[in-house]
């Protein structure tokens, strides 16, 4: 519908209206916020992946049933 694609001018056109409708102060905590969601996002990716992996047994250690 759109191409996919945004320019430069639809940018600058999205954060005016932007900028019109939360206001400097509104907009600077917005930005804020999203990057430091973003930064827990990524932490906590990292965390699944470290985490995720099953540590190999050590090779004298056997199982007994």
């Amino acid at each position: 519908m759109f191409g996919g694609k945004l320019g430069w001018g639809e940018l600058l056109l999205i954060a005016m209206i932007a900028l019109l409708f939360f206001g400097p102060s509104k907009l600077g905590d917005l930005g804020k916020g999203l990057g430091d969601a973003i930064k827990n996002f990524k932490g906590a990716m990292k965390e699944g992946e470290e985490g995720s992996t099953p540590a190999a047994p050590s090779a004298g250690a056997v199982e007994k049933k």
